[in-house]
């Protein structure tokens, strides 16, 4: 998998979120999801296969992981 351009990344976080500064944000890339911590934006990016994300987000939803609703 290349490095994606992340110059012109428009960057999110969850409507769920508690806006308190502590979320991850994340951007919708061409078959990527990327995601930031959102207190360090010019730190450390991960970026993640669409599937994976994908995969990832249906176990948190399904309470795997340790989530919790």
């Amino acid at each position: 998998m290349s490095t994606p351009d992340l110059a012109t990344a428009r960057w999110f976080v969850s409507s769920r979120s508690a806006n308190n500064g502590d979320c991850v944000e994340c951007a919708v890339l061409p078959g990527q999801m990327a995601v930031r911590d959102s207190k360090d934006r010019s730190g450390p990016v991960l970026v993640f296969p669409a599937h994976q994300w994908s995969a990832f987000i249906a176990v948190t939803a399904a309470g795997g992981l340790g989530a919790s609703r």
